[in-house]
């Protein structure tokens, strides 16, 4: 099984994001390296700017406010205004 998602520099957003993404994904794996964490699905992650933005309790803008924490990620990467996610 391939594991798909982002790998975010830890602080804030990145809880945020991390947050919205077990919401919406079954079976997260996170893997914590102290400064950031490797987020792994299985086939596909979704995130959603709403999910995210409500975690957060403040705005939060794809693709920009991602691109800022997310230093690399595994699978292939799609992006709007309102959803990213990763798929194998």
């Amino acid at each position: 099984m391939t594991r798909v998602g982002p790998v975010l520099q830890a602080g804030p957003v990145a809880d945020a994001i991390l947050a919205a993404i077990r919401e919406l994904n079954a079976e997260v794996q996170v893997i914590d390296r102290g400064s950031y964490l490797r987020v792994l699905v299985p086939e596909r992650c979704r995130v959603t700017r709403a999910q995210v933005q409500r975690h957060a309790a403040a705005a939060f803008r794809l693709p920009q406010d991602l691109e800022q924490v997310m230093s690399s990620f595994q699978g292939r990467f799609f992006v709007s205004t309102e959803e990213a996610r990763w798929e194998a």
